[in-house]
């Protein structure tokens, strides 16, 4: 048997002899990036799966280190998660890691796991302590400022590191070739999910008004406020709506720095060790982990309010937190990053 792997390797095959690891993490783009700050140290000795759910099958596609990504199509519903938990038992993991600690990925683990020696990971979401912290202001309880890519890593006893990820499978040359033309500008992504953790919209104009090099802007194409944000300095090119979600992290891994709140992007950043400037506000969970961003925050009392920017403003100025980071310090910050 070895003399046959030999020979296979000598004749172009790659046989990988390491046992194989399940990472299971369906939504959303940040936590999905974060998670993956635990790949690097765990393909050392094992092949890694990532399960997924489809629309964001593309991300974790783009780790080097990752084997294979396996996507579920939720509108295949309880039975079709189940007979795609059935398949995956025929690889034989040597551990799975629940990444996610939903319904959805406890069935997974249950179904692949159950009467075998697989050993099972969990990040504790820690619901209970989150209570404490929101609701009874305990602060304490939880680590501050709340790193998501170490939290990711504690469960699997690893260390988060950085990883450039790969685009060429994803991206045609000829449009990573277009996409090049954007390099080594200033990047802006105005946008996020929920308003309240939006920076405003005016400080953004002012920002935009007062930078003299080449920038642009990433959203998505709902976000149309965008086209108004770049209309206010020729030196900015809006590029909302008309970049995949791909496609947009390419632009992030070609740009000199970005500035952004708690979003997806600014974690794909972060993963890359790109330059970032982290817009926090209400938000308890948004924080970059590596040294190459740099976090702008205001001391607020009732800083953190939210886990993901939901909820509403006591303050009597309606998001205290992020109208106080002023746009002159966002460009003072970002001249020192650039220097």
């Amino acid at each position: 048997m070895r003399k046959a792997l030999l020979q296979l390797n000598r004749i172009g095959y790659c046989i990988s002899m390491k046992q194989k690891a399940l990472i299971i993490r369906f939504s959303s783009f940040g936590d999905i990036i974060q998670s993956l700050a635990c790949v690097p140290d765990l393909a050392q000795d094992y092949d890694i799966h990532f399960l997924t759910k489809s629309q964001f099958a593309a991300l974790p596609s783009l780790h080097p280190d990752i084997t294979k990504v396996i996507p579920f199509d939720k509108s295949l519903g309880l039975l079709g998660l189940v007979k795609l938990a059935l398949q995956l038992r025929k690889n034989n993991y040597h551990f799975i890691y629940d990444a996610h600690e939903n319904p959805r990925s406890k069935i997974v683990r249950m179904v692949v796991s159950f009467f075998t020696s697989t050993k099972v990971h969990v990040r504790n979401k820690e619901r209970f302590k989150r209570f404490l912290f929101f609701k009874l202001k305990r602060r304490s309880i939880l680590p501050t400022p709340y790193k998501g890519m170490f939290s990711y890593c504690e469960p699997v006893n690893v260390k988060p590191r950085s990883q450039r990820f790969k685009f060429e499978h994803q991206i045609s040359e000829d449009r990573r070739q277009f996409l090049d033309q954007f390099k080594n500008r200033i990047c802006l992504v105005p946008s996020a999910a929920w308003e309240m953790k939006r920076w405003p919209l005016e400080h953004w104009k002012s920002l935009i008004k007062s930078l003299n090099g080449p920038m642009m802007i990433l959203g998505g194409p709902e976000d149309t406020f965008c086209r108004e944000l770049a209309a206010v300095s020729d030196h900015c090119e809006n590029l909302a709506g008309s970049l995949s979600l791909v496609e947009s992290c390419y632009i992030i891994s070609i740009s000199k720095v970005i500035v952004s709140a708690d979003t997806g992007l600014l974690h794909v950043a972060d993963i890359q060790e790109i330059p970032a400037i982290a817009l926090i506000g209400p938000t308890a969970f948004g924080y970059p982990s590596f040294e190459s961003s740099v976090v702008m925050e205001i001391a607020i009392d009732c800083k953190p309010c939210s886990k993901d920017g939901r909820g509403k403003c006591v303050q009597s100025t309606w998001q205290k937190c992020m109208v106080d980071i002023s746009p002159s310090q966002v460009k003072q910050k970002i001249i020192q990053l650039i220097d």
